[in-house]
């Protein structure tokens, strides 16, 4: 039986101060004022005194309260029940069904032993041609989604969730405003995706200690299905900057020593305990954890501590610019493993297209300060508008090989064979003929 104690000693903002014995860190508690009730949470030990966020806010609890500690931390029911639910950031129902109560495992646990781990070699296709042919998506892979506020990077998500091919989407949201969130529900239940989706949503409105839970939340439950069931998950948050903002708002009222700009000082650890769960298991049915999560760049400033830190730990990112992904700003480091495997014009075909899109650019800026637009000049104009329509669109939903086909097109319209610079072997086999463009 735990002990119940009566007498706190301090109460600042939505944080509370008691003197208790063998309390864990982050472990759970029930603080009871009259016939309210809420949950808490350890942030703090120092010796006997014990800080505990309480989740509903502080508002009504006296220093005579009643705290109860439970002996653990926050869980979340491993069971193929959570399919098609949404919860809240600490695991209550957020869709109005019943509470899954059974199978309960704890949050936030080690990631994966390395050698129990395998190199990532299996494509993630999206219907996304900026993605599937220029910065392919990897099985286990960890991306951040570089953006900045205003951009439609829940949209992409979204698109994502309903068109990877992967067993289960697990989406967390963090700070979400309550248009977003029912935008999530409706797309994915609308598209038939949301039957094989938990989610697991924070609105702006929540409790602060509630956002800093749904990383956790999310990727218990995605090893969960990965580790026991074997499947390959896709696991989508948005957004990692309202995560960090909500560990720094706790940092500061423990009157943490900030670090850069802020933020706690082990903010890097903080992300890298989360992004470090993707992982692909060995075996021929090893299940995989992928991460997708949005980083929103104040002032579109990738030196914020939140970007800058998470470069450091991810494998490359997709930029989010201007409402597409930007060619140049993005980077799969992980593509080269898959790329080879799909057809046999995926890399030369990438390579040939961004090298004439690099040039393009150039172009716009020879345009732009007054310089006469030369013949290859304007072939050159009329490949951007092209690429920038058919491929950088968002609009755009094809698979990969109609997507290579695309491209294939849109070199011939502008130019002439030898002009790419691509092998003769690969023109005479992928280069549009005046006999299929009249079939299409």
């Amino acid at each position: 039986m735990r002990k119940i104690y009566h007498r706190i000693i301090q109460i600042s903002g939505n944080v509370i101060t008691l003197e208790a014995d063998n309390v864990a860190n982050g472990e759970l508690a029930e603080v009871r004022s009259g016939d309210l009730s809420s949950l808490a949470q350890v942030i703090r030990l120092n010796g006997s005194r014990v800080s505990l966020q309480v989740f509903a806010g502080a508002r009504g609890i006296s220093t005579d309260s009643e705290v109860r500690f439970l002996g653990r931390q926050m869980q979340v029911a491993a069971t193929t029940d959570l399919l098609g639910r949404i919860f809240t950031g600490n695991g209550a129902p957020r869709d109005g069904g019943p509470a899954l109560t059974d199978n309960m495992v704890e949050i936030g646990g080690p990631s994966v032993n390395p050698a129990c781990r395998i190199i990532p070699r299996k494509m993630i296709r999206t219907g996304i041609p900026m993605i599937d042919i220029f910065n392919t998506l990897v099985e286990s892979q960890k991306l951040p989604i570089f953006s900045i506020p205003g951009e439609p990077y829940n949209q992409l998500l979204a698109r994502i969730a309903m068109q990877a091919e992967v067993d289960v989407i697990v989406l967390g949201g963090m700070g979400l405003k309550y248009d977003d969130y029912l935008s999530f529900k409706n797309a994915l239940d609308e598209q038939g995706a949301l039957a094989r989706a938990v989610m697991f949503v924070h609105t702006a409105a929540d409790p602060t200690v509630e956002c800093t839970l749904v990383p956790d939340m999310a990727l218990a439950t995605a090893e969960y299905f990965a580790v026991q069931e074997h499947k390959r998950v896709l696991c989508l948050l948005t957004d990692m900057t309202n995560f960090a903002d909500s560990l720094k708002e706790i940092a500061i009222t423990m009157e943490q020593i900030p670090s850069n700009r802020g933020y706690p000082g082990d903010l890097y650890s903080q992300l890298a305990s989360r992004y470090e769960k993707a992982v692909q298991f060995k075996g021929e049915n090893g299940g995989s954890i992928t991460i997708l999560a949005v980083t929103t760049m104040p002032g579109d400033d990738v030196t914020h501590p939140v970007p800058d830190n998470t470069g450091y730990i991810t494998e490359g990112q997709f930029y989010l610019s201007g409402g597409h992904i930007e060619p140049f700003g993005s980077l799969s480091r992980l593509k080269q493993n898959v790329n080879k495997d799909t057809r046999e014009d995926h890399r030369t075909l990438m390579d040939t297209m961004i090298r004439l899109f690099a040039q393009y650019r150039d172009t716009l800026e020879k345009q732009a300060m007054g310089f006469r637009m030369s013949a290859w000049d304007e072939k050159l104009l009329k490949y951007g508008r092209l690429f920038e329509e058919g491929m950088m669109s968002l609009k755009v939903n094809i698979p990969l090989e109609a997507a290579l086909d695309r491209g294939w097109k849109i070199l011939a319209e502008c130019f002439e064979p030898a002009e790419t610079g691509v092998k003769t072997d690969l023109i005479k086999k992928f280069w549009p003929t005046a006999k299929q463009d009249d079939a299409e």
